[in-house]
């Protein structure tokens, strides 16, 4: 089965709106190098309509970091599936470590987002991943997998054949260290092996992406993992070139 390489930028709680929109001209320029590979920017929820219109006739698709559950209603500070897609959002990520870790997100949270996420028509990036203390605990893929169970609970095989999934191990997140490419394929390989045993064969369409300190220089030797399926990056790509390069690491592998 090919899975087309999808490269996601999670710009996190960085740039302006000027700031953004300054991404996009050399990443224009770039664009004839990447015909192979999925391209897509998660800025602020500010920057959402700005780079949409820059972006417009190009096939970079632009998302946001995080949505609620609800279309609507007394939620103060929260942005529905509905809002994002009228700003021009096509893709949202959902379960970030960070939103798990430091903003306390539940498995259960998560999964309500993810739905919604469906319901409203945005294509989720939903992230699993270990803490440090889980992989030195040797529970590293139980918690993934319960992470898994808990998201795709009652979900049928062609809903989640639209779902990617993002290995984020939480240690090496912003930290410097990475997970070695055996590492990020041992997690990835059990991550489709569980898919498998829910979805049959459609787990072979679903891809997964490696995310945690994914830089220019570590990137070829991750991509070149069977399951690995791109990057969701996040400091490296604050700069266009590091991000550019990342995604002509991934542009160089036949998949």
């Amino acid at each position: 089965m090919s899975r087309r390489s999808l490269i996601a930028a999670n710009w996190k709680m960085n740039k302006t709106v000027a700031t953004a929109t300054e991404f996009v001209p050399p990443l224009r320029a770039a664009l004839p190098r990447l015909s192979n590979v999925d391209l897509a920017l998660f800025p602020s929820f500010f920057g959402v309509r700005a780079l949409a219109e820059a972006l417009v006739g190009t096939p970079v698709a632009v998302g946001a970091q995080d949505l609620f559950w609800e279309e609507s209603g007394a939620f103060t500070g929260e942005v529905s599936g509905t809002m994002l897609r009228d700003a021009g959002a096509t893709m949202v990520i959902v379960g970030h470590s960070e939103r798990r870790h430091v903003m306390g997100e539940t498995n259960e949270i998560v999964a309500r987002k993810l739905s919604a996420s469906l319901r409203d028509g945005l294509g989720p990036i939903l992230c699993v991943g270990e803490l440090l203390s889980e992989r030195d605990a040797g529970q590293e893929k139980a918690v993934v997998e319960k992470q898994l169970a808990t998201a795709f609970h009652g979900m049928a095989a062609d809903v989640a054949a639209g779902v990617v999934i993002a290995y984020e191990p939480v240690w090496a997140i912003g930290t410097g260290r990475t997970a070695s490419p055996q590492d990020a394929e041992s997690m990835h390989a059990s991550v489709r092996a569980w898919l498998s045993g829910r979805y049959g064969n459609v787990a072979d369409e679903i891809r997964i992406l490696y995310g945690g300190s994914v830089k220019p220089d570590n990137a070829a030797g991750l991509i070149d993992q069977n399951n690995v399926d791109g990057f969701l990056i996040g400091g490296a790509s604050l700069d266009p070139a590091s991000y550019v390069a990342i995604a002509e690491a991934a542009a160089k592998v036949s998949r």
